[in-house]
């Protein structure tokens, strides 16, 4: 069951209208690491837990904060879009696009950098909308929940890792008191879940459920173990034999790490089948004569070789 609270996680409303900014902020949103993507990817992960029950509560706990982030940034975008129609956002506009045609940049550029998001008057009526920053909507395919947990806890990471990047470039890009006070508290939080994933891991790992290489139930016996350490150099120059991926011990404890400076095709030359005559892909040498005079239809010559 959920319950709502109709006060805010936290909330500090901008000073005034900015449309531009809205469909900017839009991004943190509907975007492939937006909050609507981690607010899905944990409760789907939460409801398919089948480990421990901390960790489906944690989830759950998790991806419950989540929605409140969605519902801070639908909230910031009202308020940004606010008294804010397209006229105001083509006046100030104007003499940028001015100032492009003299110095010879390309004056569409400017004004879609300087035009708000159209949805946001027609479709939303001045509100948020579940897309990203360039009006593509969000996809449930964003989403990682594979029954793994170590798998699912590293896909965590990143997105908590992209979505803070965004989150502090969006920071960078706006000189409003208000909207930079609630994005650093998101930022926090996103700090914490940064810290979160990765303390995560470390249970999980500590526990012996999961450890490295995910998923590690399969036998190891399996993989063609002489080549599961090795670092293969396919560029040129060498200095990738620097890293520490290149030697020592490997970081799952299970081999030792080994530098192939110049790694050699173990495969032979494909040589792909040929195609089947009813899907009338070109074979390797002619078949027909002219237009296909000669050998009878597709259906024709199935039936002869059957």
């Amino acid at each position: 069951m959920f319950y709502h609270t109709k006060k805010l996680q936290y909330f500090k409303p901008p000073e005034k209208p900015d449309a531009v900014y809205a469909m900017k902020i839009q991004e943190l949103i509907g975007g492939t690491f937006g909050e609507m993507t981690v607010m899905m990817q944990y409760l789907f992960q939460g409801w398919n837990c089948r480990g421990p029950a901390k960790y489906r509560d944690m989830l759950l706990d998790v991806g419950t904060e989540e929605i409140g982030h969605v519902e801070m940034l639908a909230t910031m975008i009202a308020h940004l879009l606010d008294k804010a129609p397209v006229t105001v956002q083509e006046e100030g506009a104007r003499d940028a696009v001015v100032g492009a045609v003299m110095g010879g940049t390309n004056p569409r550029d400017v004004i879609m950098n300087a035009a708000m998001n159209p949805q946001h008057a027609i479709v939303s009526g001045l509100g948020a909308t579940p897309s990203d920053s360039v009006g593509y909507p969000w996809n449930g395919r964003f989403i990682v929940a594979s029954g793994n947990l170590l798998a699912d806890f590293r896909s965590n990471l990143h997105a908590e890792s992209q979505g803070r990047l965004q989150a502090v470039r969006l920071y960078e890009m706006s000189n409003d008191p208000g909207v930079k006070d609630t994005l650093s508290f998101m930022i926090a939080r996103d700090t914490m879940h940064q810290n979160l994933w990765l303390a995560t891991i470390e249970d999980l790992e500590s526990s012996g459920l999961e450890t490295t290489p995910v998923p590690s139930s399969f036998p190891l016996e399996l993989e063609k173990r002489e080549f599961a350490y090795q670092f293969w150099n396919h560029s040129e120059g060498t200095e990738s034999s620097e890293g520490r991926w290149a030697k020592g011990k490997s970081i799952d404890g299970k081999g030792e790490f080994q530098y192939v400076a110049n790694p050699q095709p173990l495969g032979p030359e494909p040589q792909p089948p040929q195609p089947d005559p009813k899907l009338h892909g070109t074979p390797k040498t002619q078949t027909t004569q002219g237009n296909g005079a000669s050998g009878g239809s597709a259906v024709d010559r199935t039936v002869i070789r059957s």
